[in-house]
């Protein structure tokens, strides 16, 4: 009844419409993120689909004479719906498509319902397993869009039992994304934590898959997105690796979009007249977004200003070429054949300055917006002091310290600013700190967040301070009974934080391994490769050179990060591609926010 070879292509959703067909979705859950990213209403119209409704509607009535799409999460509740949908037959045929593989278990429920509601067999025209549990934002970006998973992963309360079903759903997570691109790749993490267990439990589900006659990585005609025909690198790191970049404030477009105006999935909202929000969509189909969204925001104002400037030109020499411009000539017939040409170049030119005005206008409200944020929360001096304290180890003097904390900017700011400066310090230099955490209460931010960094940071002076082994033993068992996974991992965050040329430790780090040239800090990293045998398939040493990778950050992945590993493909000639993505994309208030929770369960103010 399932055919556990899924049908592969880049998107992979167009394959779910047919002419003629409406579909029935989960609307509360990740499917109808991922068509959402993928097409507008007029793309599902062109591919014949006449009717999106919601699974868990009430009262959906009968539809005669039609095919029935279902695309939905493989869910118990959702199979009791498909059964009772069958039973009344509701449609004439139904096509069920599941956004992950769905358990053997719930294949045989699904079975045994229908076959008991009597007669509605024969409407099961399919029921197919396609491997699309990620929302693509980009063609290089996409999310798991699963929430608070760094919050779960290092929540001191939480079972084996509760960590390993977040590790299994980020498995089948990342399954589906290499199922989609139809590559086995090399699998690569640092040891230890949250990114070891992934890896490995990837590692185990890949081979048990490759096992399969007739697996999903079948080399067939126009399977796999990468540009070569060497396996790519799959790198996989704790968002704990290099913690300061999800917290940080960032003066480029889109991170500024995606802290001030809270961008989410490509969309967010603008305020417009008489205080109603306007929903504004940016993503790769916005020239001026894909030219500039990684620009600082000076520039990005800047380029606007050109863009209308050329614009104004463009339609002056419109209306002086078709006599529409309040200096030219009037008509006076003796160019008529000429004239008629300027007209008809006039007439299709319409369509093309009409969408670049409503492109500049639509980046001009959002730098408008930006810019009263920007003034309102002082964040340029909070980009800029955070940058410094990075480039110098935390070192700041206390009065610019303080005058930042005591000047302008949220609650949020004030406390993601103390939460740099002790993530960049070298040394906890105690009455600094003080001064600090006086400033937040003067302030009256929650210093959950604040209390918990601070915790963990001095566990890492003690782990570095102990001289015996015994010792230091005590205080790993220590830490990470009440701190979960992510004593480790903050250690090598906290000494892999800092680089003379800026560049992120996440963006070095892969650098490294894609050149297959190891160093002090790769030269311990675990390799995967699940196609090799299992004796052999673990190393220390990576192989490389290696032309494409996929970046993946359990817990929760940010636009800087992203940015900063697209700079490598521009500058190096060997890496072509380098795909990034998350468990979901977090800006520093999210991230915080889950700081904040950890920081409340171990009882810290």
């Amino acid at each position: 009844m399932c055919n556990p070879h899924a049908e592969t292509e880049p998107i992979g959703f167009k394959r779910l419409c047919r002419r003629g067909t409406f579909q029935v979705l989960d609307l509360r859950c990740l499917c109808w993120k991922i068509i959402a990213r993928l097409m507008h209403v007029k793309d599902l119209r062109a591919q014949g689909v006449t009717l999106e409704l919601p699974i868990n509607k009430p009262n959906r009535g009968h539809v005669h004479d039609v095919a029935a799409v279902y695309f939905v999460q493989p869910t118990e509740t959702n199979v009791q719906r498909i059964i009772a949908d069958t039973s009344r037959s509701l449609y004439d045929t139904f096509h069920l498509n599941f956004s992950s593989s769905i358990p053997r278990p719930l294949l045989e429920y699904l079975a045994s319902g229908v076959l008991s509601s009597g007669g509605s067999v024969e409407r099961i025209a399919k029921v197919q397993d396609q491997y699309l549990e990620f929302v693509t934002l980009e063609d290089n970006l996409f999310s798991l869009a699963q929430k608070s998973v760094y919050l779960h992963l290092n929540d001191p309360s939480a079972t084996d039992k509760e960590i390993e079903e977040i590790i299994e759903k980020i498995v089948n997570g990342l399954f589906c994304v290499l199922a989609t691109l139809c590559v086995v790749p090399v699998i690569c993490c640092p040891r230890g934590g949250p990114a070891e267990m992934v890896a490995s439990s990837l590692d185990q589900k890949l081979r048990d898959h490759l096992l399969s006659k007739n697996n999903l990585f079948t080399q067939v005609a126009g399977c796999g997105f990468m540009s070569s025909f060497q396996r790519p690198l799959l790198c996989i790191f704790d968002r704990n690796f290099e913690l300061s970049v999800g917290i940080q404030h960032d003066f480029r477009y889109r991170p500024l979009v995606h802290d001030v105006l809270g961008l989410d999935l490509n969309s967010f909202e603008l305020p417009g007249e008489k205080g109603v929000k306007n929903k504004t969509f940016v993503d790769s189909s916005d020239p001026f977004w894909s030219a500039n969204s990684f620009l600082e925001f000076p520039q990005v104002a800047l380029e606007i200003e050109t863009q209308l400037n050329k614009y104004k030109k463009d339609v002056e020499e419109v209306n002086r070429r078709t006599g529409g411009g309040s200096g030219s000539a009037e008509f006076d017939g003796t160019d008529l054949l000429g004239n008629t040409k300027h007209l008809m170049n006039a007439v299709n030119s319409l369509p093309e300055l009409t969408e670049r005005k409503q492109v500049i206008d639509k980046h001009t409200n959002i730098a408008t917006a930006l810019l009263g944020e920007i003034k309102e929360r002082s964040l340029d001096v909070y980009t800029m002091k955070e940058s410094d304290m990075m480039i110098r180890g935390g070192s700041l003097e206390r009065n610019d310290l303080l005058s930042v904390l005591k000047g302008k900017g949220t609650k949020m700011d004030k406390l993601r600013f103390a939460i740099m400066y002790l993530i960049s310090s070298e040394t906890m230099n105690q009455p600094e700190v003080e001064a600090v955490e006086a400033a937040l209460r003067e302030a009256e931010a929650d210093t959950s967040a604040y209390q918990y960094v601070k915790k963990i940071k001095s566990l890492n002076v003690s782990l570095a301070a102990s001289a015996t082994s015994d010792s230091r033993s005590n205080i790993v068992d220590w830490a990470e009974k009440l701190y979960g996974q992510s004593i480790s991992a903050v250690t090598a965050g906290v000494k892999n934080l800092l680089s003379s040329d800026r560049q992120l430790a996440v963006a070095r780090t892969v650098e490294a391994l894609t050149e297959g040239k190891p160093n002090a800090e790769t030269f311990s990293y675990l390799m995967l490769d699940p196609r090799a045998s299992k004796s052999g398939a673990s190393s220390t040493h990576v192989k490389g050179p290696f032309r494409e990778a996929i970046v993946f950050m359990v817990g929760g992945g940010n636009y800087i990060e992203y940015n900063s590993l697209q700079e490598i493909t521009q500058r190096q000639g060997m890496v072509k591609n380098i795909i990034y993505g998350a468990t979901e994309i977090l800006n520093g208030t999210e991230l915080v926010e889950q700081l904040s929770r950890l920081g409340q369960k171990m009882g810290l103010k």
